[in-house]
């Protein structure tokens, strides 16, 4: 810009007589660095893989368990892997991965009981696999074979749900149900319901803060704070940690390395079993990060820095218990080349799953919809019968 050109811009704007010049467009505030501090996140187990105790979260884990979450961890990175290539070689239509948020799943995953409920949105592929789910099951979805039908009740896990943030209403209103039939207590049941630091803007998600607090309903809040709604960073969505928006609605909330799957194994845990007890609602904030593109339609090129991802793979929730196993002589290299091959004949088995999924037939559609069919649902199905059918008539002619 020359000078007169900056003199021409710092000059005010002639308007018409009676008309009022233009509002200034506000000065932006700085906005908070999307960091944990320290002092308010809990930690089991640091990204060095060293191992530390926390005062209010005390886990005493065998070698056995440690190295089951550790296969755990692996295998369900490499089913997320599968499901990327699927999608690039056009098997799939889409896929929302995971990548950097391993820990978060298996370890609230494995926190919970037969007893319990999940409810998740579409990227928990990684408690699905804690649950019984079959992998496959997940690419019917995906791959446009299913509604994603699988029965939530044979494993206590719902469906995927793809509208931001409606799940937390479903899983309060389940959970609402669960004390009303009494099945709260030492050993009852309760319910957890996973969404991202985006939905936390949804006002389906507020609401759900609100009835699960005033009915102290047991239901655990789990956020996995990945710092980017899609392309939105984390300063868009809260001018505060997101685990503080719990006591502006009364019930605690709690800030968790979502990196760290001990750590993430013992708060959800406790917090589980508050919410059995009758004790209410508790949110955890794992903090965590999407290492990977929001969906396999995104880009996340253009709205990040690759010093911010490359800084978060020094966090890698995989490597830190492969270190602290190596650390603490509970595993040998023998170990790691097992699981390794185990996780290869998974990906393997579903890749094979999804190449030979048959497509439903188009009246599938209307089978499950209701319980019972009705009379609107009845002509809805002779209706499109009667279409394809017309098709078939055109091809005789």
């Amino acid at each position: 810009m020359t000078v007169k050109d900056a003199g021409r811009a710092a000059r005010p704007v002639a308007r018409a007589p009676g008309k009022r010049a233009p509002a200034a467009e506000p000065e932006r505030q700085p906005q908070p660095e999307p960091q944990a501090d320290s002092a308010e996140l809990i930690q089991l187990l640091t990204p060095e893989g060293e191992r530390v105790e926390h005062p209010d979260y005390p886990l005493e884990i065998s070698a056995e368990e440690l190295r089951s979450l550790y296969r755990d961890l692996v295998i369900v990175r490499r089913i997320d892997f599968e499901a990327i290539a699927l999608q690039r070689q056009g098997e799939l239509g889409i896929w929302a991965s995971l990548l950097g948020q391993e820990a978060a799943q298996v370890g609230s995953g494995r926190a919970l009981t037969a007893r319990d409920m999940a409810f998740p949105t579409y990227r928990e592929h990684g408690v699905a696999w804690c649950r019984g789910l079959d992998p496959a099951k997940l690419l019917e979805l995906y791959r446009g074979v299913s509604h994603g039908g699988w029965d939530p009740k044979e494993h206590n896990f719902h469906l995927y749900t793809i509208v931001i943030g409606s799940q937390t209403l479903h899983a309060t209103g389940y959970a609402m149900g669960i004390q009303r039939d009494g099945a709260v207590g030492e050993d009852g049941e309760a319910v957890i319901v996973y969404f991202g630091d985006g939905a936390t803007s949804q006002g389906d998600v507020n609401e759900a803060f609100i009835w699960a607090s005033v009915n102290n309903a047991p239901v655990v809040f789990f956020c996995q704070n990945n710092q980017w709604a899609i392309s939105e960073p984390l300063e868009r969505q809260s001018r505060v940690p997101l685990y503080q928006r719990a006591l502006g609605f009364g019930f605690p909330g709690v800030r968790v390395d979502g990196n760290d799957v001990l750590a993430c194994l013992a708060v959800t845990r406790k917090a589980m079993q508050s919410a059995r007890e009758g004790q209410g609602p508790t949110m955890i904030e794992a903090f965590t990060y999407r290492m990977g593109a929001h969906t396999t339609t995104d880009d996340p090129t253009r709205y990040r820095l690759s010093a911010e991802l490359e800084a978060w793979k020094l966090k890698d929730p995989i490597e830190r218990v492969k270190q602290y196993l190596i650390r603490s002589e509970q595993a040998e290299m023998a170990f790691f080349d097992e699981i390794e091959a185990e996780a290869a004949q998974v990906g393997a088995r579903v890749r094979a799953a999804c190449l030979n999924m048959q497509d439903p037939t188009p009246l599938s559609m209307f089978d499950d919809v209701l319980t019972a069919e009705t009379r609107q649902l009845a002509a809805e199905r002779a209706g499109f019968a009667a279409y394809l059918e017309s098709f078939e008539e055109e091809a005789v002619r």
